[in-house]
């Protein structure tokens, strides 16, 4: 018999009994989407983790918090910048020096408080920051500022009505606009004051701004920093902490951050700086992590998922059973004719996978539609039991092709190996009982 006539064979006996065929691939169905759709929630939350992740440091960055040495940790200072940089697949090394109280700017009419950071201007542009508006700067007096850093520049007036508006209501202030001019190419001057043997003491830098750093990707965060060059860095410090000049050459620095080529030398970086003893963090070890536990969370799901595929198997092998007795005169005169044993079998076991593969086929679409509901509807529903508070954008449920590989693969299989049973079974047919059978 003929691949082509064994199909017509089995599209005929599927149709004796569409009801119950209909209701076992219904089944196969309803197991084939429920497994679908409960990984797609590992796969979906694992996806927004990784997502939030990633917008919340470069890919290429790797923060390196000291160094290991005769069993104790040291900060970062001068002498270690030489051996970063050497590294293999090292694009920059930045480091900062961040100042923990606020200093006085003064802009025009304006002042406000900000937070300096010392830095290595050239190497920064290498690694992360990147400017909104204006160029980088050529001299030493002048500074890059934060994307909000006119959000902090307020009037007399404003900062006296706002603070009014503090102390007498209990509802949302909205918050001063601030400078809404054009930053790049103006002038301000930062105001440093300490205290020393009971006399104030003040010491003032005038500053050009020449860029405008790019907005952060986080929405909440502001940047009102003023990025100012390290060869101001001694001088600045040395007042700001009451630290004679020459103490402050070895002066460790705060925050030392280095950036590999591309993202595919993150690994290799951040291992090459463990074996010198440098204690490091990079996001590939955070996603490791993230993905080692989504990983077995996800292998949870499914297997969940297949217990109630392997539930639908029991309707399978009760059809294909029912489909064996009620043929078993049919498969006698088949035998009469000569058909062999394995054609029989296959006859039988094509009837169980073309359950599976409709079952499956049926399930995947169901599963996409489910999935796609559900990352439409759920974060509407959050945001409203929340009081519209935050941005609800969350993937609940994200199916990759392999999901549906697997998940197919696993209704496919199961149905063949339930049809397994009864398609042997028909091969044992005695033929001379199956020919007196009465039907």
């Amino acid at each position: 018999m003929k691949f082509k006539d064994q199909l017509k064979f089995m599209q005929k006996n599927m149709k004796k009994n569409r009801l119950r065929v209909f209701m076992t691939i219904l089944a196969t169905t309803m197991a084939c989407a429920f497994l679908i759709v409960l990984a797609s929630v590992g796969f979906g939350i694992q996806k927004s983790i990784t997502e939030e992740i990633k917008s919340q440091q470069v890919m290429t960055e790797v923060s390196v918090k000291g160094k290991e040495k005769d069993g104790n940790s040291e900060a970062i200072n001068k002498d270690n910048l030489a051996e970063l940089a050497k590294t293999e697949n090292v694009a920059a090394v930045v480091h900062r020096n961040s100042i923990d109280k606020p200093f006085e700017v003064t802009f025009e009419d304006r002042k406000g408080e900000v937070y300096p950071t010392i830095t290595n201007m050239e190497e920064e542009l290498k690694g992360n920051l990147a400017l909104e508006k204006g160029e980088v700067p050529k001299s030493e007096n002048e500074v890059i500022v934060g994307y909000h850093f006119a959000k902090s520049l307020l009037t007399k007036e404003e900062k006296e009505q706002y603070q009014k508006a503090l102390e007498s209501s209990q509802d949302t202030i909205e918050v001063p606009a601030g400078y809404e001019g054009e930053l790049v190419g103006k002038e301000f001057t930062m105001t440093i004051l300490k205290e020393i043997d009971g006399k104030e003491e003040k010491k003032t830098f005038t500053f050009t701004i020449s860029g405008v750093g790019k907005a952060p990707t986080r929405d909440w965060f502001q940047d009102q920093s003023i990025y100012i060059n390290d060869s101001l860095r001694e001088e600045i410090l040395a007042f700001a902490s009451n630290n004679d000049h020459e103490s402050l050459t070895d002066l460790p620095y705060s925050e030392v951050l280095v950036y590999s080529t591309g993202l595919e030398h993150v690994a290799q970086v951040t291992d090459d700086l463990k074996n010198k003893g440098y204690m490091v963090y990079s996001i590939t070890e955070e996603l490791d992590s993230v993905n080692l536990f989504f990983n077995v969370f996800k292998a949870g799901l499914i297997f969940v998922g297949t217990v109630a595929v392997l539930i639908a198997s029991i309707g399978i092998f009760n059809t294909m059973t029912m489909a064996v007795t009620e043929r078993t005169q049919e498969i006698g005169i088949m035998k009469a004719l000569g058909a062999q044993p394995g054609i029989i079998r296959r006859l039988f076991l094509m009837e169980s996978a073309y359950i599976g593969i409709v079952g499956s086929i049926i399930g995947v679409v169901i599963s996409y539609a489910i999935s796609y509901a559900a990352n439409m509807m759920l974060p509407i529903i959050l945001h409203s039991v929340m009081g519209g508070e935050g941005d609800m954008n969350i993937t609940f449920s994200y199916i990759p092709v392999s999901l549906v590989f697997i998940s197919a693969g696993i209704s496919i299989i199961v149905a063949m190996v339930s049809g397994l049973r009864p398609a042997v079974k028909a091969t044992n047919i005695n033929v001379l009982s199956a020919l007196r059978r009465e039907l």
